[in-house]
């Protein structure tokens, strides 16, 4: 019997847990389909990687909206903080942002990607460019995994494939079809940090609008859920960007709920400064028709829109509009609506919601419950969090605890023997 631990997924999971079953002196073979390791890791953060966030567990707890109590165990044991530390000790210098967010210092995600890289190779971990394709199991144990080219025999298999969002990165949902196969349930696969389609085509008539310095609220069946600050873009399906991707890691409940967004176009103006300004505008421009005026004020790829929302008639001339009528124009500056028809599809999603199911999953050591030496780490588990690094450290401290708890238990299979 074979006392090798085989990692399948070279992602941020899998090196993690690839190293860190290395540390403890096993055997450790990576199985990884792509050309490079860690593909998906290099576009993330716009190619700067948000490596993680610098903050101890409860901070990360708060930020997992899904199924954030399975990870009290990991995050106890490895936080932000420890994240940090493990970077800059393979030597990559790392800087905190707004957000707490934490990037390298080159803001290269290569650099990220590399060290791992690097300590993979220092710690002899054996690197084989396969698919997997089964894992083979016997009396309700691992076994060996089996790829396209080759057979792995292994005394813990660590599942890692990421989960079904950029699917040109190879995920590919290939492992949840693994997990499924040796009895575990995978919940409903959906995307989390995604654009957002919108209901009619306001937003299709701005396309490649970007609004920066705006504010963002969400609301659920007419509650305000989540209010935000940045940057966001409209596009032909609907509205995107970063303020969009946090946004929608709120909305999870499109069968069931309804869902709009109000942006605040003028949030550094409370209202009654931007009355002043409206009226101080109107003024200069008294004799111009309403769609003439609002220039100083606006972008013009919002100024059709804005007006045709406002039902003031756009040649009417500026020195004849009422109160109510600039009343209205206001209360579209500071709400511009935004009805919301659903997310994109999960192959536009930044990060996968769904995955393994949870209560089949020892929190402590990620190992299955169900089947003896298999463990799960990263996005194939059933959780997922906000923008801000929080998913990175998600995939680091699942893979850390797999990688370390696998390296255990094989070490007591071999004193046994």
């Amino acid at each position: 019997m074979s006392n090798e631990i085989v990692v399948i997924g070279g992602g941020a999971a899998g090196m993690m847990a690839a190293i860190a079953a290395a540390e403890r002196s096993a055997a450790v073979t990576l199985l990884e389909p792509n050309e490079r390791l860690g593909k998906k890791l290099n576009i993330t953060g716009k190619g700067r990687c948000n490596v993680t966030n610098n903050a101890d567990r409860e901070t990360l707890l708060a930020n997992v909206p899904r199924n954030g109590k399975f990870l009290y165990s990991a995050f106890s044991r490895f936080d932000g903080r420890d994240a940090m530390a493990f970077f800059e000790a393979l030597g990559v210098p790392l800087k905190t942002e707004r957000g707490s967010r934490v990037f390298p210092v080159s803001d290269r995600s290569f650099d990220i990607s590399a060290a791992l890289e690097r300590r993979l190779k220092a710690l002899r971990v054996r690197l084989v460019r396969d698919r997997a394709a089964e894992v083979e199991t016997a009396e309700g144990a691992v076994r060996a995994v089996a790829g396209e080219r080759g057979r792995y025999p292994a005394a813990a298999v660590i599942l890692a494939t990421g989960g079904v969002s950029y699917p040109a990165t190879g995920s590919t949902g290939e492992g949840h079809r693994m997990a499924a196969s040796l009895g575990h349930t995978v919940t409903p696969l959906q995307g989390s940090l995604v654009p957002l389609r919108e209901r009619g085509n306001l937003c299709a008539r701005m396309q490649g609008l970007s609004l920066r310095n705006v504010a963002l609220t969400v609301f659920e069946n007419e509650k305000r859920i989540y209010t935000d600050f940045g940057e966001l873009l409209f596009t032909h399906f609907g509205v995107s960007g970063p303020l969009v991707l946090s946004a929608s890691a709120h909305m999870r409940h499109f069968d069931k709920k309804t869902y709009r967004l109000e942006i605040d176009l003028k949030p550094a103006m409370e209202e009654t400064a931007l009355d002043r300004r409206l009226l101080s505008d109107f003024e200069k421009y008294a004799n111009h028709d309403f769609c003439n005026a609002l220039d100083d004020l606006l972008p013009q790829k919002l100024i059709p829109v804005l007006v045709e929302l406002s039902a003031i008639p756009p040649h009417q001339k500026v020195h004849a509009l009422t109160r109510e009528q600039r009343r209205e124009l206001l209360r579209l500056l500071k709400h511009f609506p935004i009805p919301v028809a659903g997310p994109r599809p999960v192959t536009d999603a930044i990060v996968t919601s769904g995955g393994v199911r949870i209560g089949e999953i020892n929190p402590t050591t990620m190992e299955s419950k169900l089947v003896k030496g298999l463990y799960f780490a990263g996005e194939i588990i059933d959780t997922d969090a906000y923008t801000g690094g929080f998913n990175l450290q998600i995939a680091w401290a699942t893979g850390r605890a797999a990688g370390q708890a696998a390296a255990e238990a094989a070490e007591k299979e071999r004193e046994t023997l």
